[in-house]
């Protein structure tokens, strides 16, 4: 695998500890997006794109994400260790979205993520400085079918299905 491009956004607030936004564009054909670059006391590291954890309330089924306190759907009180430990005895409360399966590769991202971070930020203090559009233009939504061209047909009288069709 080849990391043919990165992308780094940097943050606007100097004083928190995420510092940019990176996307990773793999052999030309696989992009990973949101991988943030955070200032941990050791200096800069990579974080995968993750996900809030969430379980089910006891009593309605609804998701919630693992610090809520209250169900999003009922307001039932939830317990506080809903949230597995990693090996620390953290609680984990993200999972990361991609990952790297190793060490090795973890070692290539991270040193081509920040690589290409110190390079934005030496950039951004060059006068005229525009920050990297980190939308493609493949990624803008197509255009909408006009309602004008949806045929809606009245509910089937035994099933109550209705059928919706888009005129040519």
């Amino acid at each position: 695998m080849e990391i043919t491009e990165v992308r780094a956004k940097l943050v606007s607030n100097k004083d928190n500890r995420l510092k940019a936004f990176c996307s990773i564009t793999m052999d030309n054909e696989f992009v990973v997006r949101d991988i943030k670059i955070i200032e941990g006391t050791n200096g800069f590291f990579v974080a995968m794109p993750s996900r809030k954890m969430s379980d089910h309330c006891e009593k309605c089924g609804s998701k919630n994400h693992l610090r809520a306190r209250f169900c999003n759907n009922c307001g039932r009180g939830l317990s506080d260790n809903r949230a597995k430990k990693d090996f620390k005895g953290r609680m984990k409360l993200h999972s990361d979205i991609a990952h790297p399966v190793n060490a090795e590769c973890r070692k290539r991202i991270q040193e081509r993520v920040i690589s290409a971070f110190k390079q934005e930020v030496e950039k951004s203090k060059l006068p005229g400085y525009k920050p990297v559009e980190m939308d493609e233009p493949y990624d803008e939504v197509p255009a909408a079918i006009p309602w004008s061209n949806i045929s809606h047909r009245p509910a089937d009288r035994k099933t109550g299905e209705q059928e919706n069709r888009i005129l040519q």
